[in-house]
């Protein structure tokens, strides 16, 4: 259980340093902040989003699950602002265009690598 925790933390983190090299407007200072960003980032999606979630269910039954990124990208702005100046978002809407690559790039990484690893035991 841990290390499918570890191995999440470490893949959400070479996710984030590609998501910063593509954008100008989305920066981290590093790959440490990259692994602290995505500790955080995991403890957020554990506390916050559920209720979030919960919170904005019409919406998001409305949209047909569309508003799931704009959850993600107020998860990312919470965990911007717990970073600091190590990992930094100018403005909302590159939050959600990195929610939308971040997710896409998460299921890439999966699908493709994980999911045949897990089928091999």
């Amino acid at each position: 259980m841990m290390i499918r925790w570890l191995i999440s933390i470490l893949v959400n983190a070479l996710i984030l340093i590609v998501v910063a090299g593509f954008f100008d407007s989305f920066y981290l200072s590093g790959v440490g902040a990259a692994i602290v960003a995505s500790i955080v980032l995991s403890i957020l999606n554990t506390l916050i989003k559920p209720f979030l979630i919960l919170l904005t269910l019409p919406v998001t039954v409305l949209t047909f699950g569309l508003f799931l990124f704009v959850i993600n990208a107020i998860t990312l702005m919470i965990a911007q602002g717990i970073m600091g100046d190590s990992f930094y978002i100018e403005g909302f809407g590159t939050a959600i265009i990195a929610s939308v690559f971040i997710s896409l790039l998460n299921l890439m990484i999966y699908k493709a690598i994980i999911e045949p690893l897990r089928e091999q035991k």
